[in-house]
């Protein structure tokens, strides 16, 4: 049997988004053909711990590890590989393969386009893509970066890029920055695999833009629970196993010193400490894991 897939994910305090995680662990459990389980890092259960003790339970010894993240931020790059670590203390017999994040895959511009289509835009319409926002600048190169493939890849006035927290420009600004370019209706595409509290604020804060403008917008839905993100991670858990998962290291903060983020630079990663698991009190440092 081939190692069972860990699903991680971040957590978040809106439980219809927790759910929609949990669901698609069913979904790509039923479609994979090996035990699959998902955990969090924080705020949600199950944690991580939780469901490495359920793939243990399987007689598994070597499992793989997907972040179910669209970027290689933080998350990706420190606190899941920190958690896996934690979980090896926790377990000495077991070892990881960890795969790469879901990143800028054509499968995901496939899924953007549906979730655009939904509200119907022509080809006049200007989109704004909306990125969680990071501290991390690659992490937030990689939204501009897919921001450019839908941009060349769809049939739109063009495609521009905000974040909803941590960096600039946000929500109003990306709009104002749409209207100034000539846009007269303008679709908003939240860059989120599930709901929660981040992209519901993203549909607020462009229905407030627009009531005070003037200027028409509509809000797509999420990416969601789906056969094609399943898809993807069902083959970024195959290139983990085959041992092809490689990062774009060029800019990374944790390995390069980037102007003003030098501190950063082979900074110790500590997992979250999960408000629903007891068994670790205290965290432990561990290099970042990409």
């Amino acid at each position: 049997m081939n190692a069972p897939l860990l699903i991680a994910g971040h957590g978040t305090a809106d439980e219809a988004g927790a759910e929609q995680f949990r669901q698609f662990v069913k979904r790509v459990d039923g479609a994979l053909g090996v035990p699959v389980a998902g955990g969090f890092i924080e705020l949600s259960n199950p944690p991580i711990a939780s469901a490495v003790d359920a793939l243990l339970a399987t007689g598994a010894r070597r499992v793989a590890a997907v972040p179910l993240m669209l970027v290689a931020a933080g998350h990706a790059k420190g606190d899941i590989p920190a958690s896996l670590a934690r979980e090896r203390q926790r377990h000495q017999e077991l070892s990881f393969v960890y795969g790469r994040p879901l990143g800028p895959h054509p499968t995901i511009l496939a899924l953007l386009r549906e979730r655009l289509a939904e509200i119907s835009p022509t080809p006049a319409t200007m989109v704004l893509l909306v990125g969680r926002g990071s501290t991390d600048p690659d992490a937030n190169a990689e939204v501009a970066r897919a921001a450019r493939l839908l941009a060349e890849t769809t049939p739109v006035a063009g495609v521009e890029y905000a974040f909803i927290s941590l960096a600039a420009p946000g929500v109003p600004a990306g709009l104002e920055r749409c209207r100034l370019l000539g846009a007269e209706r303008i679709a908003v595409l939240p860059y989120f695999l599930f709901t929660g509290v981040l992209p519901r604020r993203v549909a607020a804060q462009a229905a407030a833009w627009s009531a005070e403008t003037g200027v028409p917008v509509d809000t797509a839905e999420v990416i969601g629970d789906c056969d094609g993100l399943v898809s993807l991670v069902v083959e970024r858990y195959e290139e983990a196993l085959r041992g092809e998962a490689r990062a774009n290291c060029d800019a990374c903060l944790y390995r390069i010193a980037l102007p003003g983020h030098e501190h950063r630079v082979g900074a110790p990663q500590t997992p979250h400490d999960h408000p629903h698991d007891h068994a670790h009190p205290h965290s432990h440092a561990h290099p970042h894991g990409h």
